[in-house]
């Protein structure tokens, strides 16, 4: 026999549907599913924190179009948080909302403690825009997935994991965004070896106009695949230093990586960057294959199709393989090779200029 609280679950969705259904014009079924552990709608002008605070593991929130003002802090596992797409959006409010989220600045956050990440939580088809830091930010998780979101003028990252495993980033779109559209590191403040993400995939996502599309900082054994990278300062960065373990054993395949030439000013970090397609630095048996690499052009010290370069805190490249590649019309090089480590080769790539020559 159903509990007083499925049937009260039950009842809400039939109501929620419903009324949308009413106000819309048109039918939007958000009942739950017929196998649900249990759903929690939020309307407009409701509170999602209080769905998700009153959530037990495997509960779904579903959240109806409109826009809610408020962070969403997240430390359940198992948990759903799906909107409607593009029809629903998660802005900040006239003040920050009252958790650490919030005063942290950033629109969604999933966080577990050292030794005990929340797992299994994610994150489907809505908007998180417009927040001064991440507009999601993952720390201490595993199997995350945050899929089908629009990401766009959040200050720093559009979706950033940080000390996570087997994080799935996929299908997402992420623009003029202050830093990366993705970004995925070991400590996101902080140095240290490389932590293994147990195969962690960063995947047909479309990334435009923000910073740089991609950042792999300090990772191991995962995958960027299958993006369409275009119009930011710099495509993909994958970065290592000589930390221990290194940051690699990772791959870089079948992306599309266009005309990343907006230009942005040095900080601290880096210097200014325009026309840098994929740039590897300080990392060890990394696979970049099967990309379109097309149109880089620039003339900052990473500016070019397929770059590596020297790393700023020591640590050449090692044991990286370019190869199947296309590269073409990318400046000042399509393949350029500015670092001084050994065992990197390039092979079988269709390009046009290399530096040194030779790697075409």
């Amino acid at each position: 026999m159903p509990t007083s609280r499925a049937l009260h679950l039950a009842s809400t969705a039939a109501g929620t549907a419903l009324a949308l259904g009413m106000s819309l014009g048109t039918p939007l079924v958000l009942a739950p599913p017929a196998h649900a552990a249990g759903w929690h709608a939020v309307m407009p002008g409701e509170s999602i924190q209080q769905a998700v605070d009153a959530a037990s593991p495997g509960d779904t929130i579903q959240l109806a179009p409109g826009t809610y003002h408020e962070s969403v802090q997240i430390s359940r596992p198992g948990l759903t948080l799906r909107g409607v797409g593009d029809r629903t959006v998660i802005t900040p409010g006239a003040q920050p909302s009252a958790n650490a989220c919030g005063a942290a600045g950033h629109g969604i956050c999933v966080t577990g403690t050292p030794g005990h990440p929340v797992a299994d939580v994610r994150i489907e088809s809505l908007t998180v825009a417009g927040f001064p830091k991440n507009g999601v930010s993952g720390s201490e998780t595993d199997r995350m997935t945050v899929r089908g979101l629009l990401v766009q003028d959040n200050g720093e990252e559009g979706i950033a994991q940080e000390k996570s495993t087997r994080g799935v980033l996929v299908g997402n779109t992420a623009r003029r965004n202050g830093q990366a559209g993705v970004f995925l590191a070991n400590i996101a403040d902080g140095k240290g070896g490389a932590i293994d993400t147990q195969g962690a995939v960063i995947g047909d996502n479309d990334l435009s106009a923000n910073r740089i599309g991609v950042v792999v900082r300090r990772a191991r054994n995962l995958a960027v695949e299958r993006n369409t990278i275009r119009a930011n300062c710099s495509g993909v960065f994958v970065v290592g230093d000589d930390g221990r373990p290194r940051a690699g054993a990772l791959t870089v395949r079948d992306n599309t990586v266009d005309a990343n030439n907006a230009y942005c000013p040095p900080n601290d970090r880096l210097p200014y960057l325009q026309g840098v397609g994929i740039v590897l630095t300080g990392v060890e048996d990394t696979l970049v294959t099967r990309n379109q690499v097309r149109d880089n052009v620039g003339a900052s010290p990473m500016s070019g199709g397929v770059v590596l370069f020297r790393s700023f805190n020591g640590g050449a490249s090692t044991g990286v393989t370019v190869r199947d590649n296309a590269v073409r019309g990318n400046g000042p090089s399509d393949l350029a090779d500015r670092d001084t480590g050994l065992g990197d080769s390039f092979a079988k790539n269709d390009c046009q200029v290399s530096e040194p020559a030779g790697h075409c």
